[in-house]
């Protein structure tokens, strides 16, 4: 086998190598700083105490990876299964009329674990059935799954709109938006967790929705590493035709894969609807179905490195706002600039120094053998 297919150790599959594309990517980005007058240094260090030098920056960090967690852990479902899920945005929108369906029935009569239960179940609900039309179209018609999910985009956000106008919308409102919920359908926030470590969470909105997050991370490694369903969505991801000759059912096995994949999307509106707004509005979803794409792929589509990819973005948007209050020469368009630098090396570049890393390990196992050998080990 050539030097650039060798397999790599996991610790440098999984570490080493998402650890020098995140690298090379920040050293462009100072580049990009350093071009516009400001010093790197300066504005990496505003970046991280930005995010985590405060309990309200660390609040607002944990508030944003949040919604990148459920992203991201809905791409890596679709990819675990070959499955290139780009409608995660418009999953997470439908997701919210859910969320919205259940806040604004029951906020004033019942409490709010109550409420937080039943948007869970809206969110997923409708976030899978978004997600079953790309799903059935690509199992039983052929249809491709990144061009049915990108158009079932625009859809939901039209869709969205019209929900806001037309159902959601109190009579007299001019704003696209729905009425504040009532106390049962604000989420508590997670000042405690933070207490813990002697932090004031302050104003962010950091609340409980994380801890579903993480729940869910833990859930997906069960599903996937743990049961035969996840063995049967490898096995297609590996190999369609081992699929078939295994007795696998493809098509039941694309759907349900985009079911999961969408309800995960849809979990994703809880945090800004619940736990945020109080209210449902348009772009509550704000991009951050795309960035899961970048926080699956930097996290290898695994649980934990998609937290921690998460956790960065996160710091990413926090500390960006801070480096925008603070260095007037940078704007937030540069901002976007960085964390698309960030995504570039992390995404599309993904394999860019693959082949020289698995190039110097294979040397460095030819040379540790020959040493062996002549030693007479």
């Amino acid at each position: 086998m050539s030097a650039p297919f060798a397999k790599l150790p996991n610790w440098a599959e999984y570490g080493l190598i998402p650890l020098v594309n995140l690298a090379v990517a920040f050293l462009v980005a100072g580049l990009v700083v350093l071009f516009v007058g400001e010093s790197p240094w300066r504005a990496a260090s505003l970046m991280v105490t930005g995010a985590f030098g405060s309990g309200e920056g660390l609040g607002y960090t944990l508030f944003y990876a949040t919604n990148f967690i459920f992203a991201g852990l809905a791409v890596a479902v679709a990819f675990h299964t070959g499955l290139f899920n780009i409608g995660v945005e418009g999953q997470a929108y439908v997701g919210g009329i859910g969320v919205a369906i259940a806040c604004l029935t029951f906020d004033q009569t019942m409490p709010w674990y109550v409420v937080f239960l039943l948007s869970i179940v809206g969110s997923a609900a409708f976030g899978a059935l978004w997600a079953l039309i790309p799903a059935w179209l690509q199992a039983y018609r052929g249809s491709h799954i990144v061009i049915t999910t990108i158009m079932f985009n625009y859809i939901a956000s039209s869709l969205m709109l019209w929900m806001l106008i037309n159902v959601f919308k109190p009579l007299g409102s001019m704003a696209p938006q729905s009425r504040t919920f009532g106390p049962g359908g604000e989420l508590p926030k997670l000042d405690w967790l933070l207490a813990i470590f002697g932090l004031d969470n302050r104003n962010s909105p950091f609340n409980l929705s994380f801890l579903l997050a993480l729940l869910a991370a833990f859930l997906v490694w069960v599903l996937i590493w743990r049961t035969r369903r996840g063995y049967e969505m490898r096995t297609l991801g590996f190999s369609a035709g081992a699929t078939r000759y295994a007795g696998i059912s493809e098509p039941r096995t694309i759907v349900m894969t985009m079911l999961i994949s969408g309800g995960l999307a849809g979990l994703l509106a809880i945090n800004s609807i619940m736990g945020d707004q109080h209210r449902i509005q348009q772009d509550f979803v704000a991009g951050a179905g795309f960035v899961g794409i970048a926080v699956a792929l930097m996290g290898r589509s695994h649980p934990v490195g998609i937290i921690l990819a998460a956790v960065l973005f996160g710091m990413l948007y926090q500390g960006g706002a801070e480096i925008a209050f603070e260095m007037p020469n940078i704007s937030r368009d540069m901002i976007v600039v960085i964390q698309g630098l960030v995504i570039l090396f992390a995404g599309a570049l993904e394999h860019l120094f693959r082949p020289a890393i698995t190039t110097s390990f294979v040397r460095l196992r030819t040379r540790r053998v020959t040493t062996n050998s002549a030693s007479g080990i």
